[in-house]
């Protein structure tokens, strides 16, 4: 099974975790920046990736990764998401990037896979949170790093 984990990131955390995802699943990481509908589309399993900035954007070059992937057809294909945000300073906005990727590929026709438990995390609002859940795995680097490598390993066994 060909896996491809597709991430964007500033300060390298994203980039980290994606990383260690890649790592579990035997995937090949690549950047947002240098990703290709190619590489939305020739995977049996993509894993998509952002850190949420400001009042709940995606990192800035998933900009244009939004609309890369706005080329590929992803009808059928397994897709699971992941973000990281921070919880204590942007509460009313909690990893919205993730939402926004949620959104992305079931437009393109995905079956999304790996939802979490929104408990163990403090926050008000999320575009990433439907029905109780998370549309993917969480991390909160700024405040539950402990807790990462945890997630990590549970959430991947779960997805595959």
């Amino acid at each position: 099974m060909t896996v491809h984990v597709i991430y964007g990131s500033d300060s390298g955390r994203t980039k980290a975790a994606a990383g260690k995802i890649a790592a579990k699943l035997d995937g090949k990481v690549i950047n947002i920046k240098d990703a290709t509908v190619a590489d939305f589309e020739g995977c049996d399993f993509l894993v998509l990736g952002s850190p949420t900035y400001d009042e709940g954007n995606l990192q800035a070059d998933w900009a244009d990764g939004v609309d890369v992937l706005a080329e590929a057809d992803l009808t059928g294909k397994k897709v699971a998401l992941f973000g990281l945000g921070d919880q204590a300073t942007y509460p009313d906005n909690f990893v919205d990037a993730l939402g926004t990727l949620y959104d992305a590929v079931v437009e393109r026709g995905a079956e999304v896979v790996g939802f979490t438990d929104t408990k163990g995390y403090e926050f008000e609002s999320s575009t990433a949170a439907r029905d109780g859940q998370f549309v993917g795995l969480v991390l909160d680097q700024d405040n539950q790093a402990g807790k990462s490598e945890k997630r990590i390993a549970a959430w991947t066994s779960q997805i595959l």
